[in-house]
Formats: structure tokens, C-alpha cells, sequence
């Protein structure tokens, strides 16, 4: 059976406040606990309205602190917006109070725009140094002779998991080079999806941690008891997505001039963006998901529940497990 696993980006509904937005994410990864989960991820963005997982590593601690056995970490942090010591210190010390349970998924992207770079006093060009980087961060957390001038304490000896993320060939290449696992961002960038696996599945170098290619495909899910329900969510969704993605900053619509932009020229980019969607009922999540995995030949599903509401999501959570039980 491939593993399946949640990503949650702390999405706030128009209307919800973050807060609820944040206090929403302790349930969510406790009911996929209960449903089978193999792993919850929380993914950096800074500087977008409704997404409140900037401060990624916080998030993975709150929610390991209130669950027990899931594997939880990031999906990712973006490295080029740190130094790789600070990370192996905030994920050395979440490793250490929860043993055997933080995982480490690393992009390159910045996770937000230019101006956004610029708060962070961080530069485009510093996306250049990630191999780099990625490789210094291993060297933190590994066990091997201590360096000479600089450790990471917390961090070293925890050997915590790292996970290439990416949606092109450059971050499959990149994990290939340095054995490590990688996460395929389809749920928003699908282009490269089946040329990225192939790239990364080619040039894999075995490594101690990771002796065969293992690849992580993400999807969004709308799953329901009824399939006019999750059409509708869905829909809500892509217009938020719309606002988010199309429109100017402090410009609103109605739904019905947002629904007149999805259904035109703009809005085929966003139909793009979520093409790799599992909507419906269990059955058609089942068919989606399985006809995806066959597909790509996916060792793990990472699904994003795109379902504002609470006791819908944790609905779609539990619908999901039953279909890929």
C-alpha cells in the first residue's frame, strides 16, 4: 500500500482569523493520526493573505506536542531565507523533545516575492548557494567528527530526515545527487511532474540514508459523503485562488465576478495550478489517487485538504484513509 500524509498550510477561510486558522491545525493532524497518516507537514510562505505557516518549525513543535505517535516536519522550510546552522538548531531541538518523529523537507524557492526578500534581507541570488547549504545543514545534524570551529547543539548526532522539495528537474537532479528522498510539488506546479521523477529515478546515487529513489507526489484533496458538496468546496476554493493568485492586492469581487474570471482567459492558469485534484466521494478519490499513483509510481501521497471548514476537513481526512485502505 502506498503511505499517504497531510500537508496543511494553516489556511484561513474569508472571514476566519488566523488565529483560528492556527488553532484549526492541532485537530486536523490529530485526526489523521487516528486515520492512518504516515506524516504532517507545515510549509514556509511568507507575505500571503490566508496562509499562516510562515514560522514553519514553531508549527511542527505545537503539533508534535499534541500528537503521539504521527511523523510530523516541513514541507518545507525555504533555505536560501536561513543560514543552515539556525535550522539545525531549531529541528536538532525539536528531534531531541520528540524522538524519532520530525522530519526536514527543504525547498529552494524563496516562498514569497521579491519585496518579501527584501524584509527577510535576503537576495535572489542566495537560492544559488542551496546545494551547498543543504549538504552544511546534513553536516550539522549528522554524527561524525565534530568540526573544528562551528556544531550545532541541539542538532548534532540527531541525524533528522532530509526530503528534497521541488517543481522542476533542478531539485529531483539535486536529490538524486545527494541520495535523498524527493517531494514533487504537483499540487500547485504539475508541469514537470513526470520529467522531474524520471530525472530524479535515473541519476539516483544510493546513499546510508536512503539506499533506493523515494518519491513523494502531492495532490489536493476535496473528499465528501456527497460529491455536490465537494464540487462546491472545490469551487470555493478556486475562487480563493483567484483572489490570491489573479487579482491586485486590495482589489474585491463579488464570487460572481470572481466566477466570471475563473471561467475565462486568467482562469486557466489557476485550473492548471490545481489540475492534480482528487474531488469527490471515497470512490472517486479512490480512482483519482490510484489512477495518479499508477501514474508516477508515487512511494507516498502527500495531500493538501483544500476544506475551509473544520468538521469538513476532518471529514475529508477520514474519507481519504478509507479510500486507500
Amino acid at each position: 500500500m502506498t503511505l499517504f500524509s497531510m500537508l496543511d498550510l494553516a489556511t484561513s477561510a474569508p472571514g476566519r482569523t488566523v488565529r483560528e486558522a492556527l488553532l484549526d491545525i492541532v485537530p486536523a493532524a490529530r485526526a489523521a493520526e487516528a486515520a492512518g497518516y504516515h506524516r504532517v507537514w507545515y510549509a514556509e510562505h511568507h507575505n500571503m493573505r490566508g496562509v499562516a505557516s510562515s514560522a514553519t518549525s514553531v508549527l511542527v513543535g505545537h503539533v508534535a506536542a499534541h500528537t503521539s505517535s504521527i511523523r510530523v516536519g516541513a514541507g518545507g522550510v525555504m533555505l536560501p531565507n536561513h543560514s543552515p546552522l539556525a535550522i539545525a538548531e531549531q529541528f536538532g531541538t525539536l528531534a531531541e523533545l520528540y524522538p524519532g518523529r520530525i522530519d526536514l523537507g527543504l525547498g529552494r524557492a524563496p516562498g514569497g516575492d521579491l519585496a518579501m526578500l527584501a524584509a527577510l534581507r535576503r537576495r535572489p541570488e542566495d537560492s544559488e548557494r542551496f546545494p551547498t547549504d543543504v549538504v552544511e545543514l546534513a553536516s550539522y545534524l549528522g554524527d561524525g567528527l565534530p568540526a573544528e570551529a562551528v556544531n550545532a547543539y541541539p542538532g548534532r548526532g540527531t541525524n533528522v530526515p532530509l526530503y528534497i522539495l521541488g517543481s522542476s528537474l533542478f531539485g529531483a537532479k539535486l536529490a538524486a545527487q545527494l541520495g535523498l528522498p524527493y517531494a514533487f510539488a504537483s499540487h500547485f506546479a504539475p508541469d514537470a511532474l513526470e520529467a522531474a521523477l524520471a530525472a530524479y529515478r535515473q541519476d539516483f546515487r544510493p546513499s546510508a540514508s536512503c539506499p533506493e529513489p523515494y518519491a513523494i507526489v502531492a495532490a489536493n484533496v476535496v473528499a465528501a459523503d456527497d460529491a455536490d458538496d465537494a464540487a462546491r468546496t472545490f469551487r470555493a476554493v478556486l475562487r480563493e485562488r483567484v483572489r490570491r493568485f489573479v487579482l491586485r492586492p486590495g482589489v474585491e469581487l463579488s464570487d460572481a465576478d470572481v466566477e466570471s474570471i475563473l471561467d475565462g482567459p486568467h482562469g486557466e492558469r489557476i485550473h492548471h495550478m490545481m489540475s492534480v485534484s482528487a474531488v469527490g466521494t471515497v470512490t472517486d478519490v479512490r480512482d483519482h489517487l490510484g489512477a495518479l499513483v499508477e501514474r508516477t509510481g508515487a512511494d507516498e501521497l502527500i495531500v493538501a485538504h483544500q476544506v475551509p471548514d473544520l468538521a469538513a476537513r476532518v471529514r475529508s481526512i477520514e474519507l481519504l484513509a478509507e479510500a486507500l485502505a
